[in-house]
């Protein structure tokens, strides 16, 4: 039975979440979610089941202009650093969920340890 592109994003999403929880050891996940034209982060706390901070492409503060580039996922990455450290957060694991940690995802992450956060 072949496996659908869905099916197979599902898989891959599932097994990065799963390994991140082997090794959290209490700290939060940095959970990213790109879309087609958007790119959004959460900091989510596991432990008790909260969004701790957020940021997303979306908002017009930010004042992303293009949003679908590589350059608007710097400034959100840039935006949920500066947030982590207003919530008090220093240390998360990165979850790039089943998207591959390229384009986007990547200049997210760069620019989000650029901010302070270790990830």
């Amino acid at each position: 039975m072949a496996n659908s592109k869905r099916d197979l994003f599902l898989k891959r999403r599932l097994r990065v979440r799963n390994k991140l929880r082997k090794v959290a050891a209490g700290r939060p996940r940095l959970s990213v979610h790109r879309s087609s034209k958007n790119i959004s982060v959460q900091l989510i706390d596991d432990v008790e089941g909260r969004t701790l901070a957020s940021a997303s492409s979306l908002e017009k503060d930010l004042g992303v202009v293009g949003r679908n580039n590589v350059e608007a996922a710097a400034k959100v990455g840039s935006a949920i650093a500066e947030r982590a450290k207003a919530a008090g957060v220093e240390e998360a694991y990165f979850d790039r969920g089943g998207f591959l940690y390229h384009g986007k995802v990547k200049a997210l992450a760069d620019a989000a340890r650029e901010g302070g956060l270790k990830i």
